[in-house]
């Protein structure tokens, strides 16, 4: 049976297949380093998964561009400000209609209202579940991160109740969306411009931070 510490060479070089392909450069806190670190946490996560009687790069393949997904969607798609996709875009933050990307877009402005928190929160928190500020100061070694991943999850585990925990272990462990989790923990909004399970992801959701900053803040 081999370990992931085993293959950690091959892991690597399906990773780096990826660099060349990585855009979102609108995230200036979270660079290809930073996803490739994420990627292996969340291999080594899944691991147990994998059948090693049938090749290992398809099915390295296949948790890449699942959990790449997951980055976009989370950490980019739905709280990127609207100009990164607009015709009027000039690269930094010059706009060709406004001059400047500001609120004196309509765009930009529903978005700084809308979702810029959303955007600024979710940020520095990894669907590994941990504070990115915090975790990327940890000197560079793969098995001390590892370490501290399991021993800070082990840690929330009994900072949390089981309905929290289920919730912390869904959005920063799985990866999944806020809108997925809202679903399987049966949320549901009576605002129908919101997301279903708005206003108990969002609270749950600082909760859950706190805790985890609390317990970073005493030391792993």
């Amino acid at each position: 049976m081999f370990s992931f510490e085993d293959k950690i060479a091959v892991i690597d070089q399906e990773i780096n297949k990826r660099r060349g392909r990585w855009k979102l450069k609108a995230i200036p806190s979270i660079d290809f380093e930073d996803i490739a670190q994420i990627l292996r946490i969340h291999i080594y996560k899944k691991w147990c998964m994998w059948d090693q009687a049938r090749p290992l790069e398809p099915w390295l393949n296949k948790v890449i561009t699942h959990q790449i997904t997951n980055l976009i969607r989370n950490l980019y798609g739905n709280f990127a400000r609207p100009c990164l996709n607009c015709a009027a875009n000039q690269g930094g933050d010059l706009c060709s209609i406004f001059g400047k990307q500001s609120s004196i877009c309509p765009l930009y402005a529903h978005w700084e209202k809308h979702k810029k928190s959303a955007h600024d929160t979710k940020l520095p928190v990894p669907l590994t579940g941990l504070h990115e500020q915090e975790v990327y100061n940890i000197p560079e070694g793969g098995d001390d991160i590892l370490k501290q991943i399991e021993e800070l999850t082990i840690k929330m585990q009994t900072a949390l109740t089981p309905m929290q925990y289920k919730f912390f272990d869904l959005l920063y462990v799985q990866g999944k969306s806020e809108e997925e989790v809202a679903k399987l923990m049966g949320y549901k909004s009576h605002d129908n411009k919101r997301k279903a399970g708005y206003k108990q992801t969002s609270q749950l959701k600082k909760l859950v931070i706190q805790k985890a900053k609390k317990i970073i803040e005493k030391g792993l």
